[in-house]
């Protein structure tokens, strides 16, 4: 019995069967190169299902050493001192790591030799760029042989970085109804941006496609949860012909790769009928320097209620951005990060633009695995605007 995220409404309990779980086990295994000499660093809490599958059962199916990470400020450390060859983890963790080697880079004075290196190497083997970022590979321990990203989107900028720098970081998918594996890339088989395929024992298919070929994501296997326990109307709505209703929207490409595009629910459409996916663009504005996080909302227009004004909820390093861009006195902070914004706004179609910001360090809601709990934050929102 495990509780979903309850991100954008309140949590269901899911009733997953040993079967469930065990045919997720087998899919992992069959796609991932791992074994008894690796060893697994635990980040996440055990009761969410991403970390209960891959970070823990999949370990003991595989014969594998798990070791527990003695909190987020230590995984640097602990990815050293215990040897660590793979981590299952979410984006947020992967972002700060990647931001402390940016940060050591300009501090070394390397960071510009290191992207001349990143350009040479662009089209070399994951082999051959390990070679020639050891160093980098060294802070991280050396014996990294296998990163996952999954339970929210990883910013394609943060991916490719890792990618270019020898780190065989793959996204993976799912959800707690799919035990939870969907699909999830492999050294063979990868697409910046995309999940991967399917893992063997899943049916994947799109169903109320769109002309860009953008529709929900349905599924069907064996990993599929019995349903939510003593809620029929919630399973009745959710399975439909033995085909679970994930509430995500993606595309297929020929060759069977799946690219998220975003929740359903969470989506917010405009009255042109263009749709602003929030995770995409927060990932644009996380890449501010000092931002930590961010939470894209919609806010109905003044004269016309049917309409929304995109905005923003910015939660910043007071110290970084003081550092970065020279600030003596905070009221030029909120300055300063719309100014960034408005960059962005440059970059994009004008019906996606960012037209207000609101600025904190107090963090976002979130959930224990570091999701966004939308509504939770939406209500926050709308309480400070009455």
């Amino acid at each position: 019995m495990l509780f979903t995220s309850g991100t954008t409404q309140a949590s269901k309990v899911v009733a997953l069967s040993h079967k469930n779980i065990c045919s997720n086990l087998m899919d992992i295994a069959s796609i991932q190169d791992v074994n008894s000499s690796d060893v697994f660093l635990s980040v996440l809490p055990i009761h969410h299902i991403f970390e209960c599958t891959v970070g823990f059962l999949f370990a003991l199916y595989t014969g594998a050493e798990t070791v527990f990470c003695d909190g987020l400020r230590h995984i640097a450390d602990n990815l050293k001192e215990y040897h660590v060859s793979v981590m299952a983890c979410v984006p947020a963790i992967y972002e700060q790591i990647y931001k402390m080697i940016k940060r050591g880079l300009e501090k070394s004075g390397k960071l510009e030799e290191t992207l001349k290196m990143q350009e040479k190497y662009k089209n070399a083997s994951l082999e051959e760029r390990k070679e020639a970022f050891k160093d980098i590979h060294n802070i991280l321990g050396g014996n990294i042989k296998l990163l996952i990203s999954g339970a929210a989107p990883l910013d394609r900028t943060i991916e490719e970085g890792y990618r270019l720098l020898g780190f065989n970081l793959v996204q993976g998918y799912g959800l707690t109804e799919t035990s939870p594996v969907v699909g999830m890339g492999n050294k063979e088989n990868y697409k910046l941006g995309s999940i991967g395929k399917a893992v063997p024992s899943i049916q994947a298919k799109i169903v109320d496609a769109d002309d860009t070929g953008m529709g929900e994501l349905v599924l069907k296997g064996p990993s599929i949860m019995l349903g939510y326990f003593d809620n029929e109307e919630a399973t009745k709505e959710a399975m439909q012909d033995e085909w679970f209703y994930t509430g995500d929207l993606a595309r297929i490409d020929d060759e069977g790769y799946i690219f998220i595009c975003g929740r359903k629910k969470s989506v917010i459409v405009l009255k042109n009928g263009k749709n602003i996916f929030p995770e995409e663009m927060e990932n644009l504005v996380n890449r501010i320097e000092g931002v930590k996080e961010s939470f894209i909302f919609g806010m109905p227009v003044a004269d016309d209620k049917d309409d929304m004004k995109i905005k923003v909820k910015i939660v910043y390093d007071k110290e970084i951005v003081r550092d970065v861009y020279k600030i003596k006195d905070d009221s030029e902070i909120l300055k300063v990060l719309t100014s960034k914004v408005k960059e962005i706004n440059k970059t994009m179609p004008p019906y996606k633009s960012i037209k207000g910001v609101i600025i904190t360090e107090k963090p976002l809601i979130k959930t224990t695995t570091n999701k966004i709990k939308r509504q939770a934050n939406m209500d926050e929102i709308e309480q400070s605007y009455n």
